[in-house]
């Protein structure tokens, strides 16, 4: 058994797909290839990803069994070494310059570099995190809400070290009175982890802003069954219980 550890980054593949075009005789075979990012999860699966026309792993990534990986991909280091690794190498720089800018309070130099790492890859979870960030910063709140439309469709940006970001995102939103965006956000988190009980903590304090009392403690309540030490929705509960019909202290 591999000791490697996984996961495991495999390069680009390629993939060639023959199909039939027209019919008797005047068919022909047409072939087509595509080129992916493959990794390797463990020991008999394989993930691949599409490269967009920058050379860069973009859009959605799928899980491919060892048999039918070993078939039909093809190793492609000269692709890889001379396209996909120089261009990431470039968008890791922008976007690395665009965290420091941002680190240093240069939010307008920061727009730019995240800007510029997203015209390479669109769907970069990092680089639309810090642009929203910088929009959050900004109180601008129209570009945030298409930063976070863009993180709403990226399974990736819920991953568990990007929740304590996206939470601020929520926060930021319900601190500057947009109260449904927020909740829209928070709903969707709760669809890749429904016991987080801040999350929770983080929807009641937007039903309280919308005034919406018994809601509140219903999600107050439901994070205290997650974790009956919040002693933070516990004030919370205490709190907002006396206008909470058939809710306990």
């Amino acid at each position: 058994m591999s000791t490697h550890p996984f996961p495991e980054i495999l390069g680009v593949y390629s993939l060639q797909k023959t199909s039939e075009i027209g019919t008797g005789g005047t068919a022909s075979r047409q072939h087509q290839v595509t080129y992916w990012y493959a990794r390797r999860l463990d020991e008999q699966r394989f993930e691949v990803q599409p490269l967009n026309v920058h050379h860069v792993p973009s859009g959605l990534r799928k899980e491919v069994p060892e048999l039918e990986f070993l078939k039909n991909y093809v190793p492609e280091p000269d692709y890889y070494n001379r396209h996909t690794v120089p261009a990431l190498a470039t968008l890791a720089r922008k976007i690395e310059q665009g965290e420091k800018f941002f680190s240093m309070n240069k939010l307008d130099d920061a727009e730019r570099e995240f800007l510029k790492a997203l015209m390479i890859d669109e769907s970069n979870v990092r680089a639309n995190f810090g642009l929203g960030e910088v929009y959050s910063e900004k109180k601008d709140f129209v570009k945030l809400k298409k930063v976070l439309d863009t993180l709403l469709g990226l399974d990736e940006a819920f991953h568990f070290e990007q929740r304590t970001r996206f939470n601020s995102f929520g926060i930021s939103l319900r601190k500057n009175g947009h109260l449904e965006e927020s909740l829209r956000y928070y709903r969707k988190a709760l669809e890749y982890n429904d016991r987080d009980e801040h999350m929770y903590f983080n929807i009641a304090r937007v039903y309280f802003d919308k005034g919406e009392r018994n809601k509140c403690c219903e999600l107050l309540s439901a994070a205290l069954e997650i974790n009956p030490g919040f002693e933070e929705a516990q004030r919370f509960l205490r709190f907002c219980s006396r206008d909470c019909a058939g809710q306990g202290a």
